[in-house]
């Protein structure tokens, strides 16, 4: 077989500096950002002892954005990524629930978040940052009849 017959097949196109299913002799493939940030969102989530992505200022955000009717949930709130042809990286931040090995649950974000893009995208997945902003009690009350512990 030519090298000619070779570029026409279905297979992968494998350059030195370029070995992905994204590209192949009929064409390329681009995946939006935000498609990586839904599966990264979505994948995290997943983990248990995760309470809810997202700073302070993102999760008022989303919760405003919650009680507008026919809005949709945004899946990527807490998330961004960086993507390029082959690879991806990503920043997550989240809340985590109280009395969880927080080590142990970003272990279980960063396994689960990876192999979820890598499985649905066939990018290379380079890093995982987790920054936990807050940990969630489950008997947080933010009501107007706590007594203040000082006056």
């Amino acid at each position: 077989m030519t090298s000619t017959q070779q570029a026409s097949s279905t297979s992968p196109v494998k350059t030195p500096d370029s070995e992905s299913a994204l590209l192949t002799s009929e064409g390329k493939t681009s995946i939006a950002d935000t498609v990586v940030s839904k599966i990264a969102g979505i994948s995290a989530r997943e983990v248990n002892g995760v309470y809810s992505l997202g700073g302070g200022a993102t999760r008022a955000v989303g919760a405003l954005r919650e009680r507008i009717p026919g809005a949709s949930v945004n899946h990527a709130q807490g998330v961004s990524v960086e993507v390029g042809e082959k690879q991806a990286a990503i920043d997550i931040d989240i809340v985590a629930d109280y009395g969880v090995s927080i080590a142990d649950l970003a272990a279980g974000i960063r396994r689960n978040t990876i192999a979820a893009i890598e499985r649905m995208t066939g990018l290379e997945v380079t890093e995982v940052n987790i920054t936990v902003h807050d940990v969630h009690l489950d008997d947080d009350s933010d009501s107007a009849d706590t007594p203040a512990r000082v006056e």
